[in-house]
Parts: structure tokens; C-alpha cells; sequence
């Protein structure tokens, strides 16, 4: 037994337990950054910002997409000292559907004991919103030329009353056939915004049925503003409460974003794919079997480290400092031949992810301001994309 190995380094995290299936696919931020990528770059590199036609404003803090699919591209390098830097690499992108959004409501917070605690909130509704993304960016879209804004509409309350059904109530007279049910919001608004608000947060909903997946219920996402001064933030909330915010109002090309989302479920797997644990080698003095864990753990309801067979998968994940490559208002310009497999088609704005992110195809995932940026180079312009592969991945 003197030339197996006695001592080998633990493996998976802990910091993950438990490994069990995440509670919802509609994922909740638990910790929002400081500052916006804007306000980074403003530290970073001062005076040169402004040449990017970009100021600092208030903003929301994240943004959500679906994920659509996969392709290749040629990128040249920009980090510097390396040994490519200026030359183009090949590069696997994620291509990602990301419709605006609508907000329904607004919600403030106020501190107490050293933390937050809710406020109140508003609602508004976002009827002319939806209205509105369908006539500005899907209206023009040839495969919408014979939908009609009404029915986009009626299809989205619809859709809205099967996750909230106290949100939304049928309304048979009515021109979609659903009504939102606003109570009084401009008394209700004045009365979260009178006391000492610490912090603002926006309602958000996605339109699923401008997507190339077809869904019809949309998800709900709490989303915080930040990127200014309290008065500046709620002055900025009070605006787009009840409007929409696209894509472009959130992220800049180039910037890096954390991706937070429910990855990709495996079902129950042993340790050898659970953890990547070495599978010793069965010999004569052992060969009754291999992938044995040890002692399990003191007792029940105690933390056991041993690597155990379990759920693997469809767990809560965030990706951190992902870069975003470019974003587009036609999705219909980085679809691959035969469209993206098990998706189809992107309508309207999208955004190109360098490499890949957590999830399977036509997964909800959540877009966030970085948390924790790189302490070294943070790239202050986005990189030139030298080829995009649109060729079919049917596999043909």
C-alpha cells in the first residue's frame, strides 16, 4: 500500500452546500455591486471615459435575457502583454435573446437596526409599454409583419395572469381582454417616497412573447438602481415606472457583467461526476469495487465533507466577469443557418457573450453589474469582431 497516495487535496467546494435543485428558475440577487461599470471606469481612467459618449446616470443594476445559443468568432485581442494582443483569436461566443423589459412597479427601502427593510411599493401599468417595444423595435421584423399590436398585448396580460393573478383580471368588454389593476399610484407613490429612503428598487417583467421560444408566462425580477445619489436614483425610478428599459440603457459593449442563473440539471450522479474524484485502480487486494467514499459523516443533520452520490446540476450558480462582446438591436444578423438549435430565431436586440454561460437554451438568466471587477486591466472599449460564424449547427 506504500505507493498509493495518502493524502490528496478535498474536492468541491463547500461553499456551495447544499447541492440541491434550486428552488425556482426565476433567481433572486442577493447582493448588488457599489458602483455601475460607468462609475469604474470614472475611477479607472478619469478623462478618457468621456470619449465614449457615455455619462454617469442612474441605471439598473441587472438585466434579464434568454439564453439562444452558441457560435464561434474571430476577436481580436485587446488586453495587453500578451502574447496575442492585436491579433484575432478564435473565440466561442453565446449569443443571448434580450427583449426590453417593462416595469410594474417600484419599491423603496428605508434603514432600520443597520439594515434594509421595505418601505412600500407602487404599481403601475404597463400596457402602453408593451404597446410601445412592439411599434419601436419588433413592428419593422419581417417575421411580425402579421401580428398586430393588440394581440401582443392581450398574449402578454394573458400571460402575466398566470403568474400574478392578482395582477391582472379578465376584462371581456375590454380591447386585450385582460385589464392590469392599478391602485391608486400616484397617492401610493407619494407616500413610499416620503420618508428617509436608503435605496430603490424596480419591478421588472420580461415580454417572453417577442422571444424566439415562444413562452407565454413572463418572469418577475426585483432589480436595484444605482448610479447616482438617492434623489437622483428615485427621480430616475419615478420616471420608468409603468415605461420600459432596453438593453442599451443598462450595459455598454465591452464591459464586464456577472451572469446569475439556475445551470444546467444532470439528475443524481455518483462522486467520480458529482465531484472529479480519481477513481483509484482495482487490483487483486481490492477488487470487490472502487469508488468508495470512507466514513460518512459524525451523525445526521452534521455537514458531511466526503464526496457522496447526489443531485448534480440545477443549482443557483453566478458567473462572474463575463464580457460582453457586442450588442445588437436585429437578432436576426448573428443567427446561424436553420437558427440557433432548440431555440430558433432572435427578433429583436440580442447580446454576444465571450464563451459560455451557465444554463440550458431557452434558459431565463440574470445580468448583473460586476461585484467583485478584476483588480488589473478592465478593458475601457470593446473588442473588434473579425468574422462571426453563421454557419448551420443542425450538424449537416
Amino acid at each position: 500500500m506504500g505507493h498509493r497516495k495518502l493524502e490528496a487535496p478535498r474536492h468541491g467546494s463547500l461553499g456551495v452546500r447544499p447541492r440541491k435543485r434550486a428552488s425556482e428558475l426565476s433567481v433572486r440577487v442577493r447582493t448588488w455591486p457599489a458602483k455601475t461599470w460607468i462609475e469604474l471606469l470614472e475611477e479607472r481612467y478619469g478623462s478618457e471615459v468621456e470619449k465614449l459618449n457615455v455619462v454617469k446616470r442612474p441605471t439598473l443594476l441587472a438585466f434579464p435575457v434568454y439564453k439562444a445559443g452558441m457560435t464561434h468568432a474571430m476577436v481580436v485581442e485587446d488586453r495587453p502583454h500578451t502574447p496575442l494582443t492585436g491579433k484575432p483569436v478564435f473565440t466561442p461566443v453565446t449569443a443571448l435573446d434580450a427583449p426590453p423589459i417593462v416595469v410594474l412597479g417600484l419599491r423603496t427601502y428605508v434603514s432600520e437596526n443597520g439594515s434594509l427593510k421595505t418601505y412600500g411599493e407602487a404599481w403601475r401599468s404597463p400596457v402602453n409599454a408593451v404597446a410601445e417595444v412592439f411599434e419601436k423595435f419588433y413592428k419593422d421584423n419581417p417575421f411580425f409583419k402579421d401580428a398586430a399590436t393588440k394581440d401582443i398585448v392581450r398574449k402578454y396580460l394573458s400571460g402575466l395572469r398566470k403568474v400574478n393573478h392578482g395582477l391582472v383580471k379578465p376584462d371581456p368588454s375590454g380591447e386585450y381582454g385582460f385589464k392590469f389593476i392599478e391602485t391608486d399610484y400616484e397617492s401610493r407613490l407619494k407616500q413610499i417616497l416620503t420618508g428617509d429612503v436608503k435605496a430603490v428598487s424596480l419591478i421588472v417583467s420580461t415580454i417572453p412573447v417577442l422571444s424566439g421560444i415562444g413562452k407565454k408566462k413572463p418572469e418577475i425580477f426585483e432589480i436595484r438602481v444605482g448610479g447616482g445619489k438617492i434623489d437622483e436614483i428615485t427621480s430616475y425610478a419615478e420616471k420608468v415606472t409603468g415605461g420600459y428599459v432596453s438593453v442599451t440603457d443598462v450595459f455598454i459593449e465591452g464591459q464586464l457583467v456577472d451572469v446569475i442563473g439556475v445551470t444546467k440539471g444532470k439528475g443524481f450522479q455518483g462522486v467520480i461526476k458529482r465531484f472529479g474524484v480519481k477513481e483509484l485502480p482495482r487490483w487483486h487486494k481490492h477488487r470487490k469495487g472502487s469508488r468508495k467514499i470512507g466514513a460518512r459523516s459524525p451523525g445526521f443533520g452534521t455537514m458531511s465533507e466526503p464526496p457522496q452520490a447526489g443531485q448534480t446540476g440545477f443549482h443557483r450558480r453566478t458567473e462572474l466577469n463575463k464580457r460582453i462582446l457586442k450588442i445588437g438591436a436585429s437578432g436576426l444578423e448573428v443567427v446561424p443557418k436553420g437558427g440557433f438549435l432548440h431555440y430558433g430565431l432572435i427578433y429583436g436586440p440580442y447580446i454576444l457573450i465571450d464563451g459560455s454561460v451557465i444554463g440550458t437554451v431557452k434558459r431565463a438568466l440574470l445580468l448583473r453589474h460586476p461585484v467583485r471587477p478584476p483588480a488589473g486591466w478592465i478593458p475601457l472599449t470593446p473588442p473588434q469582431i473579425t468574422y462571426l460564424s453563421l454557419e448551420s449547427k443542425q450538424g449537416v
